[in-house]
């Protein structure tokens, strides 16, 4: 049971997080200082700590589903208009800033753009600095506007440093299904991830592609296995 909490085997390089440290660090640096000369530095650095999460998922982790250009957009703009309402219907209490959390996650699921950093947007914008709570309404300027800095950003780094984003759809792979077996599809883990009722931050075309290079090299490692027991 204890082996359980113990951290899972990264798969990146060295360079890998040093190429994702940069890019964070650059894109939440211009988004902070972009709304900064819009809407003072108050305001921007009460969006600090949203950001620089949005931040790691978009630089270190771009190919997932949570990290994709509709999900940070749609989900500050979620969060935004919802914890503004919150805060005008309820007031600005704690209670009121972690309803209007859970009713952004609610939004953000059903408009397909979850993204974890808007959850803590939404608790900042009810429990917001007086610079903030200033703006009424106006205060999704400086949310949409830090946000599309941040995307630019990875738009930007990621694709200069060899990176593809945003993740293009995966090409599905002919696969000849084996005598005993059929061939997993696409559909197929869609079905199976809906079974399951849990958020994954992967797409079945990713699960698929994975399966099949998995299949591909169980096949290489066969025949090297079969050539070295006849030498």
């Amino acid at each position: 049971m204890l082996a359980r909490w113990l951290p899972a085997t990264i798969n990146t390089r060295p360079s890998e997080w040093s190429r994702a440290a940069i890019g964070m660090s650059l894109g939440t640096l211009f988004s902070v200082w972009l709304c900064s000369q819009v809407f003072g530095i108050e305001v921007a650095q009460h969006l600090v700590g949203p950001l620089g999460a949005s931040a790691v998922l978009l630089f270190a982790v771009s190919s997932g589903a949570l990290a994709q250009p509709w999900s940070i957009l749609g989900g500050y703009l979620s969060a935004g208009v919802v914890s503004l309402l919150v805060a005008h219907v309820l007031g600005r209490t704690l209670g009121s800033a972690c309803l209007a959390a859970g009713m952004a996650l609610m939004l953000m699921c059903w408009l397909r753009c979850l993204h974890p950093p808007a959850g803590a947007l939404a608790l900042l914008l009810v429990l917001a600095d007086p610079a903030t709570i200033a703006l009424d309404w106006k205060a999704l300027g400086p949310v949409m506007l830090s946000a599309s800095a941040m995307l630019l950003s990875a738009l930007a780094y990621n694709n200069l440093t060899r990176i593809r984003y945003p993740k293009r759809p995966a090409e599905a792979v002919p696969v000849m299904p084996s005598a005993d077996s059929q061939a997993i599809t696409a559909e197929d883990l869609k079905l199976a991830l809906a079974e399951m009722e849990a958020f994954f931050d992967v797409t079945p075309q990713d699960l698929e592609q994975l399966i099949h290079a998995s299949e591909l090299h169980a096949k290489r490692r066969s025949i090297s296995e079969v050539l070295s027991s006849r030498t």
